[in-house]
């Protein structure tokens, strides 16, 4: 699978990718059958149902006037050898099947002596959107990133240069700002939260530089996670993007943007029907902050957060898997200052549900920082409710690189072999052999079967056991009677807390039979 972001550079007359394209689609239409059942049994459908709307001109009409084309200039030194990009000497229109030959001919061996431009001008086109009419222009971050130049085209005919008012890498959103001598068109954000799988949507781009086009198609997902930052929540539709659609929006039938048009699926960098959306409501939040502050003030709690899967959940004594299992507290954060500790389940964050883990990620970093809140958090099988005051995000990600606490203690007892693996007291000689830092403090795995429970679990020689079933252990003999005590219980997975050398924490569950 290949994500691509949207964005379509031109390098001295010449397009390419300038980053993983993330957009896509062709607008499709499901032909529904004609029922031969009895006519009660089927639900009734309106023509309207059938044919979907007869039209959208009047309402593209009314807003392609507030969508711009973003294009930008950045000047890159060196030879395009240097800079790993094709030679800018052939003039090959772009899709051609020579095109291949010439870029290999013109830098081969024989051309090595050809004269090299010192620098030139790399261009890049993308799509925004106006949302004040004093000149506020919304786009992705992917496509004015490192710009010496940005210039917004209206479709009238304008041309303005635009100035950066802030932007944020995390959400790839941008918030940009021009001049215009009168007011400008603009277009509102609606709720994304209320589109349904199935709503009709609307996206109007800039598609491979070719100026205002209006593709036509439904919501096919919500909430979709496509692994490119940490508060991915997009809405994916198969309303046509491609390159150049970036940071376009994402229409609904009432005319309000509910989503900013950002990532494709294609294994070419084309469109095959799969496009990602930022929801307007993450977008929102975001762009205030970077209209107010220039930057992000996110929420922070001080947590590095593990999924909950049903083996951890069984091994906690859970009914089902749900929130986010902390396996690691930031020295000196908010969690750790209000008491919360590795191994509980967060449940609830100021009384909204965490049914996944990647779900508190986005509702801590919407939250405002310094507020005071109120976690429900599952340990030991009892469910308790902590206060905390959150702090920033960009300042404790300086504190958060591998500062995590451990538990003290050590008490050397000799070898004891369980679950497939061979464990022993974390002495000298093992800390200097596996190069385990001082700060961490347990059981040493020594040895692993290959073959063993352990083994699937991701459990590795040299690997660290901090706490087996929230107990903390510094001896083999905590080892023993831990387990015990989790057979009596009725357990069936043992719940393993293991340290890295380096002391990232990981939880893993292992098969106790």
């Amino acid at each position: 699978m290949r994500l691509t972001h949207l964005s379509k550079t031109k390098d001295s007359g010449r397009r390419s990718l300038r980053h993983l394209v993330l957009g896509a689609s062709v607008a499709m239409v499901a032909t529904l059958g004609v029922a031969t059942a009895p006519v009660s049994v089927q639900p009734a459908l309106s023509q309207a149902t059938v044919q979907g709307p007869q039209s959208v001109a009047d309402l593209a009409e009314g807003l392609l006037g507030a969508v711009v084309n973003i294009s930008t200039s950045q000047k890159v030194s060196g030879s395009s050898r240097n800079n790993n990009r094709r030679s800018p000497f052939p003039r090959v229109p772009d899709g051609s099947p020579f095109q291949e030959f010439f870029d290999e001919f013109f830098k081969g061996p024989n051309n090595r002596n050809r004269p090299q431009p010192r620098s030139r001008n790399v261009q890049s086109l993308g799509s925004g959107f106006v949302i004040d009419p004093t000149g506020i222009v919304i786009t992705n971050n992917h496509v004015i990133a490192d710009a010496d130049e940005i210039t917004v085209n209206f479709s009238d005919g304008r041309k303005l240069k635009a100035t950066v008012v802030g932007k944020d890498k995390k959400t790839d959103i941008a918030v940009l700002k021009v001049e215009p001598k009168a007011p400008l068109q603009s277009v509102s954000f609606g709720d994304s939260k209320k589109a349904r799988i199935g709503d009709w949507v609307m996206a109007i781009g800039n598609p491979f530089g070719l100026g205002g086009t209006v593709t036509l198609g439904i919501v096919s997902a919500i909430n979709r996670d496509i692994r490119s930052g940490p508060y991915d929540n997009f809405i994916q539709t198969d309303a046509s993007i491609n390159r150049g659609n970036s940071g376009g929006p994402l229409f609904n039938m009432y005319g309000e943007v509910i989503g900013i048009n950002t990532a494709i699926i294609s294994p070419s960098g084309g469109s095959i029907g799969i496009g990602f959306s930022i929801p307007s409501d993450l977008a929102q939040n975001v762009i205030a902050q970077l209209r107010e502050f220039g930057e992000t003030k996110r929420g922070w709690l001080g947590v590095r957060i593990q999924q909950v899967t049903d083996e951890i959940a069984d091994s906690l004594g859970m009914d089902q898997p749900k929130g986010a299992l902390v396996a690691g507290i930031t020295r000196g954060g908010p969690a750790e200052k209000s008491n919360i500790i590795t191994g509980d389940v967060i449940l609830k964050f100021d009384g909204r549900d965490i049914k996944e883990m990647r779900d508190l990620p986005r509702i801590v970093a919407d939250s405002p920082v310094g507020k005071a809140v109120k976690v429900l958090v599952l340990r030991k099988g009892k469910e308790q409710t902590i206060d905390v005051v959150l702090g920033r995000l960009e300042e404790g990600e300086k504190l958060a690189a591998g500062e995590t606490t451990g538990k003290p203690a050590e008490d050397p007892k000799k070898a004891y072999a369980v679950f497939g693996m061979t464990l022993d007291s974390l002495t000298d000689e093992f800390r200097k052999q596996f190069e385990i830092s001082e700060d961490v403090k347990g059981v040493v795995v020594a040895e692993v079967d290959p073959n063993s429970s352990a083994a699937e679990k991701g459990v590795r020689k040299g690997d660290v056991i901090v706490e087996i079933g929230q107990e903390a252990v510094s001896s083999t003999d905590d080892v023993k009677k831990r387990i015990e005590e989790l057979k009596k219980s009725g357990r069936k997975n043992a719940l393993l807390l293991l340290a890295s050398k380096t002391g990232e924490l990981r939880f893993a569950v292992v098969r106790m039979e």
